[in-house]
């Protein structure tokens, strides 16, 4: 654990198995009123790492409103357990209702689009029965749930905190601004030394476009520290620069791919490109990681779709495959 500044203090919450490894937690303690910005999945080792960290800063939990920056299970996994009585778990609407009222149609929607995307049906069933999103989920249920909106304030002690809308990696993704300190909290919206997932939602037809236009409006920010939701900051500017370029080059590959291979599925078209991954090839892919790369491959060919720069046909064999225009 690591005091920031005065009162704010990142936590350490381990990812059992997870290759992000840990979730950096933040609170900001004030005068009877604290935030606690994002939880971990909901197990074991996250649970005892959080607390061990909340308990050794003497934080009550009483005393504890929770900021999620967005509804992905590894960031509000355990806000259910940690929110204080009468207090709130504040998330934007959007992903509130992906957490509530639309948990299981925003799964079946997810899975129905895979297996139109070529995604085969067995391995379908697999990632059903193993990502840790679907498993690690906070409670839905639970009734300390408070919806936000960009530009609301939240105040513990000398610090105030906007939330800045930020969709893309999620459709109600949002940073945290401390204007004064000149603080961003990013999430995963900006990360410093992996790329963030960004992947098809239903609903949005173009979840890369949102991500890519939220990096470039997020830059007219004057921030001095960035403080991501995994691993290490870095300089802010530069990073959003690099991510906008990254996009740029996929784009670029993915069209490639559509241009050589006429009616490839998406599937196939994922299994083309190039991922940093320690996979001797494609078939070798842990089932999990293997579903992040088909949808962030989908978000590439929906944005493609949506410029007009590919056609997508459903053939008899009820698959979606691509064509480049």
């Amino acid at each position: 654990m690591e005091e920031i500044i005065s009162n704010i203090y990142r936590i350490p919450v381990i990812l059992p198995g997870n290759p992000l490894k840990e979730l950096n937690s933040y609170l900001i303690r004030g005068n009877g009123r604290n935030f606690l910005i994002d939880t971990g999945f909901r197990q074991p080792a996250c649970r005892e790492a959080l607390r061990a960290g909340l308990d050794e800063l003497g934080v009550r939990q009483e005393e504890t409103d929770i900021l999620l920056t967005h509804m992905h299970s590894d960031h509000s996994g355990l806000a259910p357990e940690f929110v204080g009585a009468g207090k709130n778990i504040f998330l934007d609407r959007t992903d509130l209702a992906l957490i509530q009222n639309i948990r299981l149609e925003k799964w079946t929607s997810a899975d129905d689009r895979f297996i139109r995307e070529g995604f085969p049906l067995d391995e379908v069933k697999q990632l059903v029965e193993s990502n840790p999103a679907r498993i690690f989920a906070p409670d839905p249920n639970c009734p300390h749930y408070s919806p936000v909106e960009a530009g609301n304030i939240f105040e513990a002690g000398q610090y105030k905190l906007t939330a800045v809308a930020t969709p893309g990696h999620t459709p109600g993704h949002l940073c945290f601004w401390m204007e004064e300190q000149q603080i961003m909290f990013t999430g995963d919206h900006v990360l410093f030394d992996i790329t963030p997932n960004i992947t098809c939602w239903p609903n949005k037809p173009d979840s890369l476009g949102d991500y890519m236009e939220s990096l470039k409006n997020i830059r007219a920010y004057d921030v001095k520290l960035s403080l991501p939701g995994h691993r290490l900051g870095g300089n802010f500017y530069q990073r959003i620069d690099e991510l906008l370029s990254h996009h740029d080059y996929r784009i670029g590959e993915a069209l490639r791919i559509v241009r050589e291979l006429p009616g490839i599925d998406a599937y196939q078209v994922a299994a083309q490109m190039t991922w940093k991954i320690k996979s001797h090839s494609w078939d070798d892919f842990p089932i999990v990681q293997k579903s992040f790369a088909v949808a962030e491959c989908l978000s590439h060919l929906d944005y493609l779709f949506v410029r007009g720069h590919i056609k997508r046909e459903t053939l008899s064999d009820g698959v979606v495959h691509n064509y480049a225009m």
